[in-house]
């Protein structure tokens, strides 16, 4: 396996962008480099943009007014988010006008009407489902006690997502997953679960946007990147969010993204081809193979198990090759190869 060519922009080969938010299109609030003036050529050039997110605090037209702010023009329907997806499957399994206990933000509270549920903010309300979302970092503890109060007699259990931490302006912060994992120690409870990398989110998005060929375009491969695989959609990775080169390398098939760029620019470009030369893999002036595979143990010099680059010209055509040499190695596994050295190199 090894990351593919287009030879045509990727904003013309695919007709909707599934922009992930957080460390692709903005970090911190502001916008990342290149972003605004990337954005704005794909759509000129007639793709369609939608902005998903497992955020599921903020409401659609207050994700699309920051868009807006930062250049990026943008309209309520052209963000989806986690709330919504887990309101739909709530719908789908109680009555309609029924009541959901609300653990979370405004982002849920909306969603749920959208789909003719009430939101209620107690136990004693006679609720048939628990919503837990990101509720911010102010969020009472009591809430999680009122979550437990209804699970415990017998009301089925909903969370819009489980990532574990969330990015802020400070540093890493507690995300949903973490609020989640509270309710469920206490409990002993299951939920069901939303938002990227599970299927409910893909489908949100696929019925809201009626993409026929999206191009999923993310920073996370546990949930970015794992959710194109869970819907067998193709996949970008960019690299201004959280994932590095190492984690790229170590990659399992589940997280191996279809194309590698830099940043949002790579929506507006073909990407190069990776081919197979012998016992390595060639892209641009870059070759990457794994040092002394195939040799016998006893014959093996210290290089063995280690990713080899030779070459010279953009990095991230080296890092391509060394993602094609490193996921053959691995096959369906994870690779364990050693790439400091030949990353290094790189500059990644």
């Amino acid at each position: 396996m090894r990351p593919e060519g287009s030879d045509r922009p990727l904003s013309e080969a695919y007709d909707t962008a599934l922009l992930d938010l957080d460390g692709v299109v903005y970090a911190g609030g502001e916008a990342i480099a290149y972003a605004v003036e990337s954005l704005g050529t794909a759509r000129a050039g007639g793709m369609h943009l939608a902005y998903v997110t497992n955020n599921a605090l903020r409401t659609p037209d207050t994700v699309a007014a920051h868009l807006t702010e930062l250049g990026i023009p943008a309209e309520e329907s052209d963000v989806i988010t986690s709330a919504q997806a887990v309101a739909r499957l709530i719908s789908e399994q109680v009555p309609a006008g029924a009541r959901v206990l609300v653990i979370g933000g405004d982002g849920l509270r909306v969603a749920l009407r959208e789909r003719g549920l009430v939101p209620v903010e107690s136990a004693e309300d006679e609720p048939v489902a628990v919503v837990q979302g990101y509720g911010g970092p102010e969020l009472p503890w009591g809430r999680f006690a009122e979550a437990c109060y209804a699970i415990a007699r017998g009301v089925p259990w909903f969370a819009s997502n489980a990532d574990l931490t969330i990015p802020s302006a400070r540093g890493i912060a507690p995300g949903n997953g973490a609020a989640v994992e509270v309710v469920r120690i206490a409990t002993g409870a299951e939920p069901q679960v939303a938002g990227k990398p599970l299927p409910p989110m893909h489908r949100e998005t696929i019925l809201r946007t009626g993409a026929a060929r999206p191009l999923v375009v993310g920073d996370r491969l546990d949930t970015d990147i794992e959710g194109a695989f869970n819907g067998e959609v193709d996949s970008l990775l960019v690299l201004t969010g959280v994932t590095d080169g190492e984690q790229l390398l170590a990659a399992s098939p589940k997280h191996r993204p279809t194309y590698v760029d830099a940043d949002l620019r790579g929506l507006l470009t073909g990407q190069p081809e990776v081919v197979a030369v012998g016992e390595g893999f060639r892209c641009g002036g870059w070759t990457a193979t794994v040092g002394d595979v195939g040799v016998p143990p006893l014959e093996r010099s210290r290089e063995w198990g280690r990713l080899e680059l030779e070459g010279e010209g953009e990095a991230l055509d080296g890092l391509r090759a060394l993602c094609a040499a490193a996921w053959t190695a691995a096959g369906d596994g994870t690779c364990e190869l050693d790439g400091g050295k030949a990353l290094a190199r790189l500059g990644l």
